[in-house]
């Protein structure tokens, strides 16, 4: 039987290795893969290091390293572990992986830049676990996801179920924005309220929901009407607008907001047994306006007078509106911006529709005048997605 020593004198004899000086000229060109033990990790670490100890490495080096082919310096305290990590990577079919040695503590006594990372409490690295475990994702994104602002209008059918993902999801900053009361008629289909909490603010229920689901978000209330007079500091500071509200008054202000404010908003509408959903990225793709330039009048709006809804419809549109925004916060896949997806709960078909940029549109096309905050009163009321 091989003796360890024996082990690792056979491990380097099959990588290369690099002294810190060497390992330094790399920084920006070839990841760092740091193999040590995660309390090891957040103690200090080299700059933009991807943490993967070595114990986990077989089985999840792919998902955080998926090209094989690019360059890779393993480090750990001393250099052993590196060494072993740097051999199976080889195993594995990383052709350009080197092992540096003497590994971090001898990197820091060289002077060479490190700093403390920031990581994940134990608690939030078990709450987030699943999220952690998508390469895609990871604890960068999930440090995004927490330094997050998204502002929800409405409180109501859409909101509910997009507020409730985007709190589990842990989006640190949500804002609601609802001037309504909870009614016991809301509670078929607006799922953050509850039968002891009917006649409570809308904007106070849905925190003591969000709360109740995940600590580490914080949750602003805004128990207000939106209006030219106070859309642009509402909406100020925030990364995403998720739209649930259900007239047209509403959705002209938000859209030219937006725009001044350039705040992607993911749109939701429902209907009866349909639902839409889409997302406006300023000056990326269409905006509201390129689609319906011009308000109807309020006889042909239908959202202005109540309708009736299938009561589990707005969970399905508001929780696509929640993936939405979760892609859209971390770059991820390719959101609907310029396409319209379609829902039919009584086909349970799903259709997609291209929408372009109006190059005539009045609010972002080339040729658009200054946009102007300004009131559709004489529409109908706004009101969230009820």
């Amino acid at each position: 039987m091989p003796t360890p020593r024996e082990l690792l004198n056979e491990a380097k004899k099959a990588i290369t290795e690099v002294d810190v000086e060497e390992a330094a000229t790399r920084l920006g060109r070839a990841t760092f893969l740091d193999v040590r033990e995660p309390e090891e990790y957040e103690q200090g670490a080299l700059p933009d290091a991807v943490a993967l100890p070595r114990g986990h490495l077989e089985f999840q080096v792919e998902g955080k390293l998926p090209d094989k082919d690019a360059p890779v310096v393993v480090y750990c305290a001393g250099g052993t572990r590196s060494a072993f990590a740097a051999k199976t990577l080889g195993q594995l079919g990383y052709t350009d992986v080197v092992s540096m040695a003497g590994g971090f503590n001898r990197w820091k006594d060289e002077g060479k830049p490190w700093s403390t990372p920031r990581t994940l409490t134990p608690e939030q690295r078990n709450r987030y676990q699943r999220h952690l475990l998508l390469p895609e994702v990871g604890e960068k994104g999930q440090q995004k996801l927490l330094d997050a602002k998204v502002l929800l209008l409405g409180a109501g059918g859409l909101g509910s179920p997009a507020a409730l993902y985007l709190a589990a999801a842990g989006v640190g900053t949500i804002g609601i924005i609802d001037m309504d009361v909870v009614d016991e008629s809301n509670l078929q289909r607006q799922i953050l309220h509850t039968l002891d909490r009917v006649g409570e603010r809308k904007v106070d229920s849905a925190k003591k929901a969000l709360t109740a689901i995940n600590p580490d978000v914080n949750v602003a209330t805004y128990d207000v009407r939106l209006g030219a007079d106070n859309i642009l500091d509402i909406i100020d500071g925030y990364d995403l607008i998720v739209d649930g509200t259900d007239n047209f008054p509403t959705r002209y202000l938000v859209n030219d907001a937006s725009l001044l404010k350039r705040i992607p908003v993911v749109h939701g509408s429902i209907f009866r047994f349909e639902g839409q959903a889409t997302v406006f990225d300023p000056y990326n793709g269409p905006c509201y306006r390129c689609l319906i330039p011009e308000p109807p009048p309020a006889e042909l709006a239908p959202s202005c007078s109540e309708a009736g809804v299938l009561g589990v419809l707005p969970g399905i549109i508001g929780s696509i509106q929640a993936v939405e925004a979760i892609k859209m916060l971390l770059d991820l896949g390719d959101p609907l911006v310029g396409r319209l997806l379609s829902y039919d709960a009584l086909e349970e078909s799903f259709r997609t529709f291209k929408l372009r940029r109006d190059p005539d549109c009045p609010a972002c096309g080339p040729d658009a005048g200054e946009i102007i905050i300004a009131e559709y009163d004489d529409l109908c009321m706004p009101h969230a997605h009820g």
